[in-house]
């Protein structure tokens, strides 16, 4: 039974280590199933699906830049990247983000997992990743990648620079939708990200700084074809326009769509995800309140009956002097066995100098 499931979880029990050396994940008990399943189960599932979702999108997005070029190039099999970029475009520039969201992200923590097991249904009726949500992110990068395209192409078309540079060049066209094609999957993946750590941000953002990176080394260094091209968009305000025009293009359809769902149709992982966030608002507010310290005011009596002097002592009052009507100064009463055995020490006058405070 265990070899024919496609995920087999084995007990260590007194019955042998049969079941845990014929599976894929061992337990030593069997309470800890509730955890694998509803937690980390769940985790891998909605990790997977997100995976391969955002891995669709960001490729049909680049690829179909090919197809829409070709109308301008006569179908000549010309590439509108440089070779290179798209020998390294999944390896170097888009991998690394898409691996963070594999392994860390989460739309609930643990604790909600466990505490709303309905969340675990969706993974029975593959809700989050099947034909429909494989078309949706098709269509997605068939947009992208007309956005990505025919902005670019229209602002450089027939283009002069203000010192009277010919901008309407293969390379340079090249150059720029490559940039603003890595620009906007980092920003998309950054919109799909619930969950972020150091890991995430390092490798999201660092794709984008490494890109530049590459891309200056292997043109100046190593001597690649479009060499320079990069740097010549760059220097014109028209690249810097025309990149913050394409990522808004780009950018409001997603937010939209994705804040209409959440306030019109939430799913139960939108509206656990809301209770989290509000109730982590509500102890970030309560942490000073909760944070501070009441100083004790019992007797240091641990066995006694009664409170004992503890608020006299932390008043002050005991060490006050207090003038007698001959003149003299006494000590108030104080207790060295319980409330009903006391003392008075009386002292002479001039005993205690008059500026001298006890």
């Amino acid at each position: 039974m265990l070899t024919a499931a496609h995920i087999g979880v084995g007990i260590s029990g007194q019955e042998g280590m049969q079941a845990v050396l014929a599976s894929d994940y061992s337990i030593a008990q069997f309470r800890f199933l509730e955890r694998l399943l509803l937690v980390h189960g769940r985790w891998s599932y909605y990790r997977m699906c997100k995976f391969l979702r955002y891995f669709f999108y960001k490729n049909f997005a680049f690829t179909l830049c090919h197809f829409w070029f070709a109308f301008w190039c006569g179908f000549s099999a010309q590439t509108v990247f440089d070779p290179m970029f798209i020998s390294v475009y999944n390896l170097f520039y888009t991998s690394l983000p898409v691996l963070g969201l594999g392994i860390f992200d989460q739309d609930v923590s643990d604790r909600y997992s466990l505490m709303y097991p309905q969340l675990y249904t969706p993974g029975h009726s593959n809700l989050l990743f099947n034909k429909k949500e494989f078309l949706r992110s098709a269509l997605h990068g068939f947009f992208t990648s007309c956005v990505l395209f025919l902005i670019p192409y229209g602002t450089y078309k027939d283009g002069v620079s203000p010192k009277g540079y010919v901008l309407s060049d293969h390379m340079l066209l090249g150059s720029v939708v490559a940039t603003i094609l890595v620009i906007v999957v980092t920003a998309q993946i950054a919109l799909d990200t619930s969950y972020w750590t150091v890991f995430n941000h390092f490798m999201v953002w660092g794709s984008v700084v490494w890109y530049f990176v590459l891309q200056y080394s292997y043109n100046y260094i190593i001597g690649g074809r479009y060499v320079g091209s990069l740097s010549m968009a760059m220097q014109e305000a028209t690249f810097w326009f025309t990149t913050v025009i394409t990522v808004i293009v780009l950018m409001i359809p997603v937010l939209a769509w994705r804040f209409y769902f959440v306030d019109v149709r939430p799913t139960l992982s939108d509206r656990v995800r809301l209770k989290q966030r509000s109730r982590q608002s509500q102890d970030v507010l309560r942490t000073p309140s909760a944070r501070r310290t009441r100083r004790s005011i019992r007797s240091g009596y641990a066995f006694a009956h009664q409170e004992g002097f503890g608020r006299l002592i932390t008043s002050g009052k005991i060490m006050r002097k207090l003038p007698r009507p001959n003149g003299d100064f006494f000590f108030p009463p104080f207790n060295h066995s319980g409330p009903s055995s006391t003392f008075t020490s009386h002292l002479p006058a001039g005993s205690f100098d008059d500026t001298s405070d006890i």
